[in-house]
């Protein structure tokens, strides 16, 4: 069925991560979102997956606009040319041609995206990047992940990992308040040092235990911070220094002016002004400008990511 092109459209959107599948109709151009629906999201089987996908689209068919096309963010990379998925959340789908597999079955258009991609997006285009040409989204959730933007435009590059800056053996194993190296830990991706193995909630978790402190949650370990314990004092000091100086890298390589944060960890304004701050005493280009800042658009902002994907396309398109 054909999708309507027209500049004011109606397209479905969905942000699926490793728990949970959040569906919206999203109206374009004011990227309002209208009606929502969530399932939990199928990890083991990828017809179950794609069944719940079909289940939670099959709640949008009385709306007006029931041939309206499905763009899709989520956890995972998507290859440029082949199409298929590689995802660590979502291990039934690695090798799925997934928006195949769900136009055939749905007989809609169907457009995927990386999550981190449709965040940058979205906060490139109407959140707190507005009006900045190069925007590094750094999600800060879980895990690591990363999205880049030029001109309004998603950067997927060669392999579709443009912006994924959480992996790769990039560890500071000596950070400068500490008199001794910390332990290059093993990564999902099967590397060791990766950012991601300490800068998201997990790893802030790890590298909480790394520097001998008892298990405690990243919650429990950012509101220590705030109220000045020493052992997480400590974490969150070395923390900051540790993401710090990856994240200053991909700055100067990618020339971005701003770096939205999202996730929770981002989505802390103090724990992101700490982070601000290290970052801009580290970056080749000094400013007193603010660097590093929480997105405004919180949990939609994947799902407007993605309804602007499908616009970005077929205005490239027409």
């Amino acid at each position: 069925m054909a999708a309507d092109r027209s500049e004011s459209a109606t397209v479905l959107a969905a942000d699926v991560g490793g728990s949970f599948i959040r569906m919206a109709t999203v109206a374009l151009p004011s990227c309002e979102i209208e009606q929502t629906v969530e399932r939990k999201t199928p990890t083991e089987d990828a017809e179950t997956f794609l069944a719940s996908i079909a289940e939670a689209t099959a709640y949008f068919s009385g709306t007006e606009r029931p041939e309206a096309p499905l763009a899709i963010a989520i956890a995972g990379t998507i290859h440029p040319q082949s199409r298929v998925v590689t995802s660590a959340n979502i291990p039934c789908l690695n090798g799925v041609d997934l928006e195949r597999a769900l136009s055939e079955r749905l007989d809609r258009p169907v457009a995927l995206l990386n999550d981190a991609n449709a965040f940058a997006l979205a906060e490139s285009k109407i959140g707190v990047g507005r009006g900045h040409a190069i925007v590094f989204g750094a999600v800060l959730g879980t895990g690591i992940g990363g999205g880049l933007i030029i001109d309004g435009r998603v950067i997927d590059g060669a392999w579709g990992i443009a912006g994924e800056w959480g992996h790769g053996p990039i560890a500071n194993q000596q950070p400068s308040s500490l008199d001794r190296p910390l332990p290059r830990l093993p990564c999902g991706c099967g590397r060791t040092g990766c950012v991601d193995t300490f800068g998201g909630a997990r790893g802030l978790e790890r590298l909480h235990r790394a520097l001998g402190h008892p298990p405690a949650s990243s919650h429990d370990i950012v509101c220590g911070w705030k109220s000045t314990r020493p052992d997480c004092t400590q974490t969150i000091t070395i923390w900051a220094e540790m993401v710090s100086e990856p994240l200053t890298l991909a700055i100067n390589v990618t020339g971005a002016s701003l770096v939205p944060t999202g996730g929770g960890l981002g989505s802390d304004p103090d724990l992101m002004a700490l982070l601000n701050r290290e970052v801009r005493a580290r970056i080749s280009h000094q400013t007193t400008e603010p660097v590093v800042i929480p997105g405004m658009l919180k949990r939609d902002a994947g799902l407007i990511g993605a309804a602007l994907l499908w616009r970005n396309t077929w205005q490239a398109t027409e």
